[in-house]
């Protein structure tokens, strides 16, 4: 192999596909440089991976079958759990968005039974024990009182395992509907739920702004 007409002999050697010339036994490789990144506005019932061996429906099931073999949830919302999902074939901006090191708020809207007080928001906030540890909520506030619920908004960043419903219901209000509003710079805005669409140029570099690199693959942390 050979990279811009020079051979390759040590193993770990980097490229990149989208300015370097690779070439195998003299024969140019040339790699698609077009990606895929799709918001799509999750219902519920459906599950966050591609494919389910117990044949339950997925959130690949709402793509045309053309994108089923190129991306991928970006992280996972429950079954019950609807709003922003971003899905992709950008192994590099996923892993960024999903380690707990980049710090990317993820704000959810949570439909709580009781009334919630702002002595609430601020345990929320502060922190709650749960089985796992200590989890804090960025911020927390009220959307709206309802006569025997609540809807709270929760901002947060670690994005642990039912994160938003376990801290809810260690605070005395389980969450009857649960649904994700933001993920960084992106919002779900008028997209309706089980609708999708391409994020835009411009709302892609947004994200690699958020996780501190550069396309290409040059981190600018």
């Amino acid at each position: 192999m050979s990279v811009n007409g020079t051979t390759v002999t040590e193993l770990g050697t980097k490229a990149d596909p989208a300015a370097d010339v690779i070439a195998v036994d003299g024969k140019r490789v040339r790699f698609s440089s077009q990606r895929h990144y799709l918001l799509l506005n999750k219902p519920p019932g459906l599950l966050c991976t591609r494919h389910d061996p117990q044949g339950r429906p997925t959130v690949m099931d709402l793509l045309p079958t053309r994108l089923h073999s190129h991306v991928y949830p970006v992280g996972r919302l429950d079954m019950n759990t609807e709003g922003l999902l971003l899905l992709t074939d950008d192994g590099e901006l996923a892993h960024a968005l999903m380690h707990p090191s980049y710090e990317i708020p993820r704000t959810y809207h949570a439909t709580v039974r009781g009334h919630v007080t702002a002595q609430t928001l601020r345990r929320l906030e502060a922190g709650v024990e749960l089985e796992d540890g200590l989890s804090r909520a960025d911020e927390a506030q009220i959307v709206e009182h309802m006569p025997d619920a609540t809807v709270v908004q929760v901002t947060l960043h670690r994005g642990r395992k039912r994160e938003v419903r376990r801290m809810c219901e260690a605070v005395g209000h389980p969450v009857l509907a649960l649904r994700r509003i933001s993920m960084g710079p992106l919002t779900l805005g008028t997209l309706a739920p089980g609708k999708w669409r391409e994020l835009s140029h411009r709302q892609v570099e947004a994200l690699y702004r958020a996780v501190g690199l550069r396309r290409g693959g040059v981190d600018g942390r």
